[in-house]
């Protein structure tokens, strides 16, 4: 029977992950750990590997995210190399003409054989843009999604016609081609993590998944809601899906060990140069992930022996309505490895 949830891995494409410490396995942003880490998730079954885009980091003791590797090319390698997961890569709507982001996913999909999908960044990170003269300070946080949703529009378009013109507030095509088209039927895989109203507006008519995080349970849930009930009111439906990081040991003792470990060497140099990059005063009011941050992790986090880790799992997908969710790790090979092992086929037999 198949399972109603989906499951996937968020790759080491920078430098520390995403628990922000100096006690933690090395993740060093190499193609070596990405790929390895990516075999294993179609190893082992998972439904989808995507990585983020990076283009500054946060500093700190651990220079934490100051090296990445690029999403895109990064996936198309991992396309080639692996099998049956679908790959995800992250393109940034203010950095990228829609129309080479076009071509480029419809590339992807070719490599992948139809398991092509795109990671919409509306833009929002000033530091990162504005290093290389590509940031537009005239614009709000609203128009930058109208800006995306042009974007969005445009590479839709050119997947499914012969040309495109287009005369846009933002964006201008004339008689725009764009081939071959892709192989995924109607079109690749579409994700964003806007949860924002405006945010998750963008996301329901325009994607197949957002990506959500609450500072807890409570909020991610009313988040997932929230975004549903936009789908019925807009007619058409959406996935909801939340980031985990999953600390798995031989017992639960041993795993709460291993977090206070990780714990206990915070960089709170890099929680700061974060802090900044997301436009948040150190002193003032913080969003979900920079809260998680401040206590070493960036996501909600699954800490236990493998049944306990598919307890908590389980609970979270069902107490938060949620479709899937996409896992970290502190080390990939072996949270890889013990994941498929030993907390998969529970879960999933959970919700057969």
């Amino acid at each position: 029977m198949k399972c109603s949830k989906e499951f996937g891995v968020f790759l080491p494409i920078a430098q520390g992950g995403w628990i922000i410490s100096r006690n933690t396995p090395v993740l060093d942003a190499s193609y070596r750990q990405n790929r390895e880490a990516a075999l294993l998730a179609d190893e082992i079954g998972l439904d989808f590997i995507m990585s983020m885009a990076k283009w500054r980091g946060f500093g700190g003791e651990t220079r934490h995210w100051d090296a990445s590797l690029e999403s895109m090319t990064m996936m198309a390698a991992i396309a080639e190399a692996t099998r049956h997961a679908r790959v995800i890569a992250t393109m940034h709507a203010g950095l990228h003409n829609p129309a080479v982001v076009a071509k480029m996913v419809s590339t992807l999909d070719q490599i992948s054989g139809g398991r092509a999908g795109l990671n919409i960044v509306s833009g929002s990170f000033k530091d990162e843009f504005e290093q290389m003269g590509a940031w537009d300070g005239s614009l709000s946080h609203d128009e930058r999604y109208a800006m995306t949703q042009e974007w969005t529009e445009i590479i839709k378009l050119l997947w499914a016609n012969p040309q495109l013109s287009y005369d846009g507030k933002f964006f201008r095509m004339k008689e725009c081609v764009s081939n071959p088209k892709p192989f995924a039927a109607p079109r690749p895989f579409l994700v964003c993590a806007g949860q924002s109203e405006r945010g998750l507006q963008f996301s329901v008519r325009n994607t197949d998944a957002c990506f959500i995080g609450g500072k807890d349970e409570a909020q991610t849930r009313a988040i997932s809601l929230r975004a549903k009930a936009l789908a019925a009111e807009y007619g058409t439906s959406i996935k909801t899906y939340c980031m985990s990081t999953v600390i798995c040991a031989n017992s639960d003792a041993q795993a709460e060990a291993l977090a206070r470990h990780y714990q206990d060497g915070i960089d709170r140099g890099a929680v700061e140069g974060m802090m900044r990059s997301f436009g948040v005063s150190v002193k003032g009011e913080t969003n979900a992930m920079v809260e998680r941050a401040g206590n070493t992790f960036m996501t909600h986090v699954t800490i236990g022996a493998a049944d306990s880790c598919r307890r908590q799992l389980s609970q979270l997908l069902t107490d938060c309505e949620l479709d899937g969710v996409m896992l970290i790790f502190p080390d990939y090979v072996d949270g890889l490895t013990r994941f498929g092992r030993d907390v998969l086929p529970g879960l999933r037999a959970d919700f057969s």
